[in-house]
């Protein structure tokens, strides 16, 4: 048993041993996800500028779980001291719950606080060594310190994927229009189902002034995407309230990324035929898991104008669906894209009972030596 129910959703793992293998499981897929990024990225004008995006935050992700494994190395091991493990929730996602990273965001306020507090990691070190040499016994309570000390001193190179990642913006260039053209991109990890999710929008700028430097409609237009930033809305409602809301920015193409879920044998519960793919394929501890990528995207198909008070007019964007696909139809978007990432043996397994529900995904299979097949 590696867990501790606290809810039926979520698990606290118990010990230090099943905390460090979910560790080194995520290690092992965040280290395949850059190349499935290349391979993933769109061939569309966005697909440079999105792979250059994904890899930004997924360096960023890692650097999370870097910080959370410090953080919880001695989990089980200092009850006595301090109660500490990490909470997974293990039905919806496989990754940590979304307190996990607002701890670690408040955390990260008052780091300078709390190295200071701290020994250097160096005389932790020899402190360790006088301590089972003079006392002969493993010295607990400095390996807690200075699990403490890497995990804040890992915040403080920032560099982490946040549970709020505040839009930025890179401009495209401007056209024979003279319509400025950016592409506006923002992370977040969602409350509803934890699981990282990374938006891109392209969008045309008719502002007077630059939209970077627009000191009005810039800090209004990040608080509208972050407010809008959940994955119970559809594309279509928050490209609609977006386009409505600024009537010089023009959203041509709105993306959403979901890096999850991820399931795995030994750490969350499966319904369906991946439950038992996962079972049977008795691939070894790092090879019990797969996860699932999935794109959609939202594009615009014409603009029209629309009167605005007395004299004026504004365009609107009117959004193309594939009104003949019911899945695209009710997520709001013009394409759902779905992938899933996982090692040989699961996907042989997968492929030898080829169930329904996953013959329209595209499958990135690692390889033994780490090479990363894409079959369809």
């Amino acid at each position: 048993m590696v867990s501790t129910a606290l809810t039926d959703d979520h698990l606290a793992l118990a010990d230090a041993h099943a905390t460090r293998r979910y560790f080194a499981k995520f290690d092992r897929i965040l280290g395949h996800l850059d190349k499935v990024a290349e391979l993933a990225a769109a061939s569309d004008r966005l697909g440079a500028i999105e792979l250059d995006v994904l890899r930004a935050y997924l360096q960023g992700l890692s650097g999370t779980f870097e910080a959370l494994s410090n953080k919880y190395l001695m989990a089980g091991r200092v009850s006595a001291l301090l109660p500490r493990s990490l909470s997974i929730d293990v039905t919806d996602s496989g990754f940590p719950v979304y307190s996990e990273l607002l701890q670690m965001a408040n955390d990260a306020h008052q780091v300078d606080q709390h190295l200071g507090n701290l020994a250097p990691a160096a005389d932790l070190k020899k402190d360790m060594v006088r301590h089972i040499l003079n006392e002969l016994e493993v010295p607990l309570q400095l390996q807690f310190a200075l699990s403490q000390r890497l995990y804040y001193e890992r915040l403080a190179k920032r560099n982490l994927f946040w549970a709020q990642n505040d839009p930025a913006i890179v401009w495209l260039g401007t056209d024979d229009d003279e319509r400025r053209r950016y592409v506006v991109h923002w992370a977040v990890y969602d409350s509803r189902v934890n699981i990282p999710t990374i938006y891109l929008m392209l969008l045309d700028d008719t502002g007077s002034t630059a939209l970077p430097r627009d000191e009005k409609r810039w800090p209004r237009a990040q608080s509208h995407l972050m407010a809008q930033s959940v994955s119970a809305l559809k594309l279509l409602t928050i490209a609609q309230g977006f386009d409505r809301d600024f009537d010089h920015l023009h959203p041509k193409l709105l993306r959403r990324i979901h890096l999850g879920p991820m399931y795995s044998h030994a750490f969350t519960r499966q319904t369906g035929p991946l439950a038992g793919i996962l079972e049977d394929a008795k691939g070894g501890a790092g090879n019990d898991w797969a996860l699932a990528w999935t794109v959609e995207t939202l594009l615009s198909e014409r603009v029209e104008t629309e009167r605005k008070g007395f004299f004026g007019s504004v365009e609107r964007e009117i959004f193309r669906l594939n009104h003949f696909g019911r899945t695209e139809d009710e997520t709001g978007a013009s394409e759902v894209r779905r992938s899933i990432i996982l090692p040989q043996r699961p996907y042989q397994v997968l492929e030898e009972r080829d169930p329904p529900g996953f013959r329209g995904v595209r499958k990135y299979v690692v390889s033994p030596s780490g090479q990363i097949l894409s079959y369809k």
